[in-house]
């Protein structure tokens, strides 16, 4: 059976440097940060202080005011994104249309905030006071779900969980769902609102966070000073569909997905394999489902987290995978300006690949001052660069030894 060509038609980002895709495409461009004080829980309780928080966001503008109350905030921003990105792919999800249109949305923790607000009257009030929706709105699937009910969508509904490969994941399975003809369009991404106390104590104490109370430069993927990620919310959704449904439509073409690869470490709960060899496998997987050489992809959006295990192995699959190639390779980390959106982070790291593509310039890693000898290959410091990008890939690395890979290109 001939693998139907999978493209991508609509965006749409809740992201801490902007509450639409213009914006956080402008703002990773212009090297903006949208790392802050942290304001959503007491900073004097934590060793980390700061975090890349949404900014003014306002559910109203995208749901009722009562259903808004009964989801929790990942998935008000789950709601929020894929209702911009179906708006911005001109879709309109009829009747007839809705069993062949898919919701495939990944969140790494879910409803954090909820647990621990109704876990709290729990303990003070006794449990007829916990809420009906508590479970509802704890779920890490409700964002699929919630996205599911808002849009009218009755194909395939399903929520990946793999820590911080969640997003890319997500997208990853949601391609292949359609490439196989099990839906013509899906909504896809992942969503994240982890900014809590047990969150930061959890993070803090697995000292995974980075202690810096500099906003501005916490977050310093691949330099030598680096000292762990810096947490952060939001969400990206994509609307992928067949090349034959887009046409049909006269849908504008952002780009093209050809490859998905996703490998498991099989070694630690939370360090990565050694060498990063699991990431090796997904970049090679995904880089053979798309049928292309290694020196075809101009641009690397790495899972980039400035810790410092993170950051040399990565750097070493891709040793490992582009050999010498590898230092004429553009590669970035968008994580130095957004912070790093758990699950949500491969939705909105593979809108800045499609972006990308479409724009023909790549985003910077900022922040990159001190060099390390174990960290040095072309991760486009401090400025954007303009040049062209037919092919770019994403990857994620997960807690539990996930690795997932895309590939994206220029569509033609």
């Amino acid at each position: 059976m001939e693998k139907r060509r999978v493209v991508i038609t609509g965006l749409g980002a809740i992201t801490p440097v902007g509450n639409n895709v213009e914006t956080f495409w402008s703002s990773l461009l212009d090297g903006q940060s949208g790392i802050t004080q942290v304001t959503k829980v007491n900073k004097d309780d934590f060793p980390a202080k700061v975090a890349g928080e949404v900014k003014d966001f306002d559910p109203a503008l995208y749901m009722d005011k009562k259903e808004s109350k009964r989801m929790d905030l990942f998935t008000q921003y789950a709601v929020a994104a894929a209702k911009m990105a179906v708006e911005d792919a001109n879709l309109d999800i009829t009747d007839e249309l809705a069993p062949r249109v898919g919701v495939w949305i990944g969140s790494g923790i879910g409803g954090m905030a909820t647990y621990e607000e109704q876990f709290n009257r729990f303990k003070e009030k006794g449990y007829r006071r916990v809420s009906p929706f508590f479970v509802p709105m704890l779920i890490p699937d409700m964002a699929s779900g919630q996205v599911s009910i808002q849009l009218g969508a009755k194909g395939i509904n399903s929520c990946t969980v793999t820590a911080c490969a969640s997003g890319t994941n997500s997208i990853g399975d949601a391609f292949k769902v359609i490439e196989r003809g099990d839906a013509d369009i899906m909504i896809t991404g992942g969503a994240e609102a982890p900014l809590t106390q047990m969150s930061f104590a959890g993070f803090s104490m697995a000292k995974a966070l980075s202690f810096n109370e500099d906003p501005k430069t916490a977050c310093r993927p691949f330099d030598k000073n680096r000292n762990g990620f810096i947490m952060a919310e939001g969400s990206g959704v994509l609307i992928l569909e067949t090349l034959e449904s887009a046409q049909n439509r006269g849908a504008k073409i952002y780009a093209e997905i050809v490859g998905y690869g996703s490998a498991g470490d099989a070694y630690h709960i939370t360090s990565p394999a050694p060498e990063g060899e699991g990431a090796v496998r997904s970049m090679k997987q995904a880089i053979a489902d798309a049928g292309i050489d290694v020196n075809q992809i101009n641009y690397l959006n790495a899972h980039g987290t400035s810790t410092e295990l993170n950051d040399s192995f990565e750097t070493l699959a891709i040793k490992q995978v582009f050999g010498d190639y590898a230092k004429q390779l553009a590669v970035s980390s968008t994580k130095s300006m957004t912070g790093h959106l758990l699950g949500a982070a491969g939705a909105i790291e593979a809108i800045a690949c499609i972006k990308a593509i479409q724009d023909s310039v790549v985003p910077p890693t900022i922040n990159y001052e001190t060099p390390d000898p174990d960290c040095d290959l072309d991760y486009i410091p401090n400025q954007a660069r303009k040049q062209n990008v037919d092919y770019a890939l994403n990857n994620s690395l997960g807690f539990g030894g996930h690795n997932a890979t895309l590939i994206f290109k220029k569509y033609q």
